[in-house]
């Protein structure tokens, strides 16, 4: 793959971090997501587009992760770079080194730093600390690899991201906050529905609501999910208990009642409409399997973009071109 657009989106992105999709403008996301297209239409063989050749990303993680992992080692291994793979146990992190310290001593050996971690703040002394390009690969509030990766699956599905509405059903967490971000940035109605005391954010949304009046974007809540997903193209939800929160199951269970994504409910929404997922799902919990499994969900085309949308954020970071 050669084409004159990759130096035009390393012109502004080469050297940052991503933290939040705030990091990026939206001219960026949507340069990041054509990209990305180009990308995914290309053979993941190419030898001669290896524009990663003699670059590290080292991968701290602190929390389990399947797409994450596997898409950005996978990708990096695609253009031509190499990963390192770590957890606090690791490094000296869990022998009580300062984050400062080993983000300093990483900067000597690696090219950017991915880190999956609880607490958000850990990521911004990291980015604060270091000289190389840091990627949160999610956090307890933000998870903008995975927004990036919806972003795209939606422009796929429907042709377009601006004036598309999307429904968000459950909890008010990390995959919220960033597609608040990311619809924000690209001229999306996002209607959100949570049960009472599990909205997102309010510092969240004063951003999305500053960053959607450049581009034409709204948003709105229902506390009823039924009134939500009304005339919407795209269904979106998550799991109610987040990694960290298993021992709220319970209480969760009791409190989502009515929230679950269910045929009925997707009939609300456009004949069209399409069904998401960050994943993992959990069948008959948040989503019923009979839409999970059935023809108007894209959950594995959603999670096959991970690879994508990282492969251009990767280049658009790193690449010398």
């Amino acid at each position: 793959m050669h084409t004159s657009f990759v130096p035009h989106v390393l012109k502004s992105c080469k050297g940052k971090s991503l933290l939040t999709l705030t990091n990026l403008s939206p001219e960026e996301i949507t340069n990041l997501l054509d990209l990305a297209y180009q990308l995914k239409k290309s053979t993941n063989n190419d030898e001669e587009f290896k524009p990663l050749i003699g670059k590290t990303l080292a991968m701290i993680f602190d929390k389990p992760s399947t797409r994450t992992r596997v898409s950005f080692e996978v990708g990096m291994m695609q253009l031509g770079g190499h990963v390192l793979n770590l957890n606090r146990q690791d490094i000296q992190l869990g022998r009580g080194e300062s984050i400062e310290d080993t983000a300093k001593v990483l900067a000597r050996y690696i090219d950017a730093i991915l880190i999956r971690t609880f607490d958000h703040e850990s990521v911004e002394i990291l980015a604060q600390t270091t000289t190389v390009p840091v990627i949160n690969g999610l956090t307890d509030p933000y998870h903008p690899c995975q927004a990036l990766a919806d972003l795209l699956t939606l422009q796929e599905e429907k042709g377009h991201l601006t004036g598309l509405k999307v429904a968000y059903i459950g909890d008010g967490n990390n995959v919220l906050h960033s597609l608040m971000h990311g619809a924000a940035a690209t001229g999306i109605h996002l209607t959100i529905s949570t049960p009472k005391g599990y909205e997102p954010d309010p510092t969240v949304w004063n951003e999305a609501e500053t960053l959607a009046t450049t581009t034409g974007a709204t948003l709105t809540f229902h506390n009823n999910p039924l009134i939500a997903v009304e005339d919407a193209d795209a269904v979106y939800t998550d799991v109610w208990a987040s990694m960290g929160q298993e021992e709220e199951k319970e209480k969760r269970l009791h409190d989502f009642a009515g929230f679950q994504v269910t045929q009925t409910m997707m009939n609300k929404a456009k004949d069209d409409a399409i069904f998401l997922h960050c994943l993992p799902a959990y069948r008959d919990l948040e989503v019923s399997a009979e839409v999970l499994d059935g023809p108007q969900s894209v959950v594995f085309n959603q999670a096959e973009n991970r690879l994508h949308t990282q492969k251009a954020l990767l280049i658009a970071l790193l690449a010398d071109v």
